[in-house]
C-alpha cells in the first residue's frame, strides 16, 4: 500500500496497454486510501473513498485494470456482474451478498498471512505426528500419554524398571533417527495411515428471496450438530505432511482474531468491482426483467453510500469500501442511472477504443502477452514458435479491421484470431518435435485471409 501513484501506473503498464487516464485515476484512489490511514482518527472517519466509474467498450481493459490493481496492493477484491442481482422480492441474488463475498475474500488473505506466522511451529508439530505414525511409542508409554499426569510420571526414569528404561532410551534414539531422515527427505514415499474427520455438507436451498441471510444461521447450526464421519486414508509421507501441516496450522490459529482482522481489512481496503452497470439502467418499456432494474439501483445505493451489512463473521460497514463500476453504455448513458447513484461515483473515466498500434503493443509488450503464451505452450511439445515483426503487424491489422467491420470486442478479438491462426499447429505439434515455425505476414495471410473474405463465415467464426 506504500506504492506511489507513479509506481502503481508503472506496474499496471507491465500488463495493460494504454488507458493512461484510467490507470492514473485508480492509482490516485488507491494512494488516497493509504493517505487516509496516516491521518488522525477524527479526520479518518470523515474521509470517504472517491468511487470510480469506467466507461468504455468491451475488451479495452476495464476489468483487467481493477483485477491487477487488487493483486498489486494485496487488497480484498471481488468482481461481480450487476446483472446477477435483482430487487429484494424477486428471484435472484441479494445485492448485500457482494459484501459477504468481499469478507470471505479478506478472510482468505488474513488466514494465509497468519498461517505463515505459525508455519514453523506447525511444521514442528506435523513432524512430531509423522514420527509417531512411523514409530508408535511402546505400549506402556502410549497408555500413559492418554493422561497428562500419568504421562509425566510414566516418562520419569525413576519410575521405570531397567527393561522399560532400556526400551525408552532405544525408542528415543530411533525417534531421533527417523526425525533426521524426515528432515532430509529420505522417507517421502513411505506410507502412513491418517484418520480424517468430515461433516456432511448442508443442502443448498436455492435463490429464494431473503434466503441468503437465513443460510448463514442454518450453516452455523448445521456445523455444530452434524455428525462427523471418520475415514482412514493411506497417504505417502509427502502427502501426509501437507495434510498434517494444514491441520496443525488451523489449530494454532485464533479464529476470532482472524475474523475481526478480516472485517477490518474489508472495511478499510476492500475493493468491489461492479461490471455491466449499464445493464441495470431501466429501459422505457417497463416489462420482464426491466421491472427490477431500477430496484437493483435502489438496493445498491445504500451499500455504495455506506451502510452496515450482517455477515456470519460480524457486522461490516461499507463506508470506506472502494467501488469501481464499469460499463460500455452503448444503448444508455451514465446520466440514465439514478441521480443518487451517479453522485456516489464522482470520478468518471472514459476508456478509448483500441487502435492497430495498441494491438501490436498488446501482442508484444505485456509480461504474459498472447505471443509469449503460445510460445510457452508450443515449447512443451519441443516446437519453437517465432513471431516476426511483420507477422505481428498483420495480426494486429486483421484484429483492428474485423473489429471495425463487425462487433467491436476489443482485445478479445486477438484470442479468436490467434486460435484460428495456430489451430492446425496446435493439433499437429505433438508430431513435430524439434521443428521451428515462423509466423510472418505471409503465414498470417494464408491462415486468416480466406476467412475474412467470406463475410458470413467470418461473422460466425471470428
Amino acid at each position: 500500500m506504500e506504492l506511489t501513484p507513479r509506481q502503481i501506473v508503472a506496474e499496471l503498464d507491465k500488463h495493460i496497454v494504454g488507458q493512461d487516464e484510467a490507470k492514473r485515476s485508480v492509482a490516485i484512489a488507491v494512494r488516497n486510501r493509504w493517505r487516509r490511514q496516516q491521518v488522525d482518527e477524527a479526520m479518518k472517519k470523515e474521509i470517504s473513498p472517491k468511487n470510480i466509474m469506467m466507461i468504455g467498450p468491451t475488451g479495452v481493459g476495464k476489468t483487467e485494470i481493477a483485477r491487477r490493481l487488487a493483486t498489486l496492493t494485496g487488497a480484498p477484491f471481488i468482481k461481480i456482474e450487476a446483472t446477477k442481482y435483482t430487487e429484494v422480492g424477486y428471484y435472484g441474488r441479494d445485492v448485500e451478498s457482494m459484501v459477504r463475498e468481499l469478507v470471505e475474500n479478506a478472510l482468505g488473505i488474513v488466514r494465509t498471512a497468519e498461517r505463515e506466522k505459525v508455519r514453523e511451529e506447525a511444521q514442528k508439530r506435523a513432524n512430531d505426528r509423522l514420527v509417531d505414525m512411523l514409530l508408535p511409542p511402546p505400549s506402556k508409554m502410549k497408555h500413559n500419554t492418554d493422561d497428562d499426569e500419568e504421562g509425566e510420571d510414566g516418562d520419569d526414569p525413576e519410575n521405570l524398571s531397567d527393561d522399560e528404561l532400556v526400551r525408552k532410551v532405544r525408542h528415543d534414539r530411533n525417534r531421533d533417527k527417523i526425525r533426521k531422515m524426515l528432515e532430509a527427505g529420505q522417507m517421502e514415499e513411505r506410507t502412513v495411515s491418517i484418520i480424517t474427520e468430515t461433516r456432511a455438507v448442508p443442502m443448498i436451498m436455492g435463490n429464494m428471496p431473503g434466503i441468503e441471510s437465513m443460510e448463514l444461521d442454518f450453516q452455523e447450526i448445521f456445523e455444530k450438530i452434524a455428525p462427523k464421519s471418520r475415514t482412514k486414508r493411506d497417504l505417502t509421507v509427502k502427502e501426509a505432511r501437507e495434510f498434517l501441516l494444514e491441520q496443525e496450522s488451523d489449530r494454532l490459529l485464533n479464529k476470532d482474531k482472524i475474523q475481526s482482522a478480516a472485517i477490518e481489512l474489508a472495511e478499510n481496503l476492500g475493493i468491489i468491482f461492479i461490471d455491466e452497470i449499464d445493464k441495470i439502467v431501466a429501459s422505457e418499456k417497463q416489462h420482464g426483467a426491466d421491472v427490477s432494474r431500477q430496484g437493483v439501483q435502489r438496493d445498491l445505493l445504500p451499500i455504495v453510500e455506506g451502510t452496515t451489512i450482517q455477515t456470519k463473521y460480524g457486522y461490516v460497514k461499507t463506508d470506506h469500501v472502494l467501488f469501481i463500476a464499469a460499463g460500455a453504455f452503448h444503448r444508455s448513458n451514465p446520466s440514465d442511472l439514478m441521480p443518487e447513484l451517479q453522485g456516489r461515483f464522482p470520478i468518471r473515466v472514459e476508456l478509448k477504443d483500441l487502435t492497430k498500434e495498441d494491438f501490436v503493443r498488446i501482442l508484444t509488450e505485456p509480461d504474459g502477452s498472447l505471443t509469449k503464451q503460445y510460445q510457452a505452450l508450443m515449447q512443451t511439445e519441443q516446437v519453437e514458435l517465432y513471431f516476426e515483426t511483420d507477422g505481428i503487424d498483420a495480426l494486429a491489422g486483421y484484429a483492428f479491421s474485423i473489429n471495425q467491420k463487425m462487433q467491436n470486442i476489443g482485445a478479445r478479438r486477438l484470442y479468436t484470431i490467434m486460435e484460428r491462426l495456430l489451430e492446425e499447429l496446435s493439433f499437429d505439434a505433438p508430431d513435430k518435435p524439434g521443428e521451428k515455425v515462423v509466423v510472418n505476414a505471409e503465414y498470417v495471410r494464408q491462415k486468416i485471409d480466406e476467412l475474412c473474405k467470406d463475410e458470413d463465415l467470418s461473422k460466425f467464426i471470428l
